[in-house]
């Protein structure tokens, strides 16, 4: 019998025209024609590109056996081990090898939870992200603004939020740098900014302001504003007065952000914030062939806006499914469930050690969550909420859970994104759900952060709850792995050293901290690679990627060395030698 396979996704896919070749494989002796065996037909015509990867690890997953070779044709994997070795040398075709040096070749990486656009614009303002002190941060204001005399105002990310006490920033300390524009820095969590003087005159923000829906304005003993502003409520007021990204700017910051993300081994990404002003620069990116990785977009849902919104939301998914590229899709629905612990508006089952805030901050009143999570699945989106708090994650899974019970059954891969603290009675309630867990496995170490900011408001009790990865995959509960970037490293090998240690840099705390939610390294590359696949539905494509099987799109990283094999500390160090994207090379070490 022959069979016919047709390839719809070639070499040629990331080029600004995008070209789909339909090219039916016959030939050659048709050597198994099941998906789970060892190669398809290979095709004699030479109209598809051909790529042979060998001399190396080739891991095909925990459970698998790993492969020596691996066939690629049209950008599919077509065959591997011996059929591929075999399929090479009766071929006439030109066939472009590539020798592993012994390295390792794997699905490529997947960011289940980030935010490229807001990644690549932070390249546009000041560089405050290495500011190791607020005298470093004032220092390179002052720098930019100095080398910037034309721009309006002074827009960067992302400052280290722990370099004040209780993170709270004044703007006197920013207007010694600038007090004539106004000055506007994110901090690493995205969720609070730092602002001057100027800025806030600009926004109206006086010791008369009320506390803003869904924000806070910390404020001076006299009632005057610090210069700090905390969740979107509140950072809305500078966002209103401030001059927006231009869409080339937009564009451009894609284009780096995708790149950067091929150079790390990653070719799917999860932008997990996108608001209706957003859509027309990635539209643009994708029609002009600036994307380096697959992205789905996850559309916000505002409270203060929603239901309203809901119609500009479907509107939104159908510009990006009207344009049908093959790298741009818009699946999926953001929530914001609550804020974060580090400035107290995660929202927390038992109240704050400090007690500043009590029990921090919903987003979403638990109906009101819950209707609006019914109400997007059934308009078929993927509900994506990102909950922090343990109070959050239990009202994030009775929201699915109640769209579960109104919607009926249906492959719904909701995602709960962050679950950095969990109450032991809901970790149960992921797997029966059906619900993926994206967590950051970078964020579960004792760095600054979590010993200044962290730990004393959630106490050492809670503390040793935070990212119990290993407790949430023994109970049989999906998990995929997310950098969250600009808000940490985008480097899945970063992440997965901490998953594999749970310890810092430096190597401590010895034996790791809360020891008993390490995963293995196996289990941390899956979560990056096939647990991020399952999230974005990849099996359910004509081309399933995140895996190495024959007839699965030839995603793949090539790493120097063999992470499985490779001490914690030093997975960071592994070199990313080559992505490949639908067998299409996003990045390649050898060409830089």
């Amino acid at each position: 019998m022959t069979i016919h396979v047709f390839f719809s996704e070639t070499a040629t896919l990331l080029n600004t025209n995008v070209v789909r070749i339909l090219t039916p494989l016959s030939g050659a002796p048709f050597l198994s024609n099941s998906l789970g065996a060892k190669a398809l037909p290979f095709s004699s015509d030479g109209s598809a590109n051909s790529v042979l990867f060998e001399n190396g690890v080739i891991w095909q997953g925990a459970d698998k056996t790993d492969a020596s070779a691996l066939l690629v044709q049209g950008g599919r994997i077509v065959a591997l081990d011996e059929d591929a070795l075999a399929a090479v040398a009766t071929s006439s075709l030109e066939i472009t090898h590539v020798d592993l040096g012994g390295g390792f070749l794997m699905p490529s990486f997947g960011d289940g939870h980030a935010h490229p656009l807001y990644g690549g614009l932070e390249e546009f303002g000041p560089r405050v992200r290495a500011g190791q002190s607020v005298a470093e941060i004032v220092e390179e204001v002052r720098r930019f603004a100095e080398a910037n005399p034309e721009q309006e105002w002074i827009v960067g990310a992302s400052y280290d939020g722990s370099l004040a006490p209780n993170g709270l920033f004044d703007a006197r300390w920013l207007d010694e740098a600038v007090s004539d524009r106004p000055v506007m820095l994110r901090a690493w969590d995205y969720h609070t900014v730092w602002c001057n003087s100027r800025a806030l005159e600009l926004a109206e923000i006086t010791a008369d302001s009320p506390e803003p829906v869904l924000g806070e304005i910390p404020r001076r003993a006299d009632g005057s504003p610090l210069g700090t502003l905390r969740e979107w409520g509140a950072i809305d007021l500078l966002s209103a007065v401030c001059p927006p990204f231009t869409l080339d700017q937009k564009v451009e910051a894609l284009r780096r952000a995708t790149a950067h993300y091929a150079g790390l081994g990653v070719t799917w990404v999860q932008d997990a914030w996108v608001e209706g002003t957003d859509i027309d620069a990635f539209l643009a990116a994708a029609t002009q062939g600036a994307l380096s990785t697959r992205i789905n977009l996850a559309f916000l849902a505002d409270p203060r806006t929603f239901p309203a919104s809901l119609p500009a939301l479907i509107a939104a998914r159908d510009r990006v499914e009207a344009l049908g590229h093959p790298l741009l899709t818009a699946h999926s629905i953001k929530f914001f469930a609550d804020g974060v612990v580090e400035n107290e508006t995660g929202a927390l089952l038992e109240p704050y050690c400090s007690g500043l805030h009590d029990h921090g901050m919903l987003v979403w009143t638990p109906e009101d969550l819950a209707s609006a999570v019914a109400t997007i699945d059934a308009e078929g989106f993927q509900t994506h909420i990102h909950a922090i708090g343990d109070a959050a994650v239990r009202v994030a899974l009775d929201a699915i859970e109640h769209a579960n019970a109104v919607n009926g059954p249906r492959d719904r891969r909701a995602v709960v994104a962050h679950v950095q603290l969990a109450d032991a009675a809901d970790l149960a309630r992921f797997a029966s759900l059906g619900v993926i867990a994206t967590m950051q496995p970078l964020w579960a170490q004792l760095d600054a952060l979590m010993m200044v900011l962290t730990v004393p408001r959630l106490g050492t009790e809670r503390s040793a709850r935070q990212y119990q990865m290993a407790s949430l995959t023994e109970s049989g509960a999906s998990l995929a792995f997310g950098s969250d970037w600009p808000v940490s490293s985008a480097a899945p090998l970063d992440g997965i050293a901490v998953a594999t240690s749970r310890t810092t840099n430096d190597g401590l705390p010895e034996g790791g901290w809360v020891p008993r939610e390490i995963i293995s390294a196996e289990t941390a590359l899956a979560a990056y690679s096939t647990g991020v696949a399952k999230q974005a539905f990849a099996d359910l494509t004509g081309a399933p990627w995140g895996i190495i099987e024959i007839g699965a799109s030839a995603d793949l990283v090539w790493l120097s060395a063999d992470p499985r094999a490779t001490t914690p500390s030093l997975m960071p160090t592994i070199g990313i030698l080559g992505t490949y994207l639908a067998g299409a090379t996003t990045h390649s070490a050898h060409n830089k």
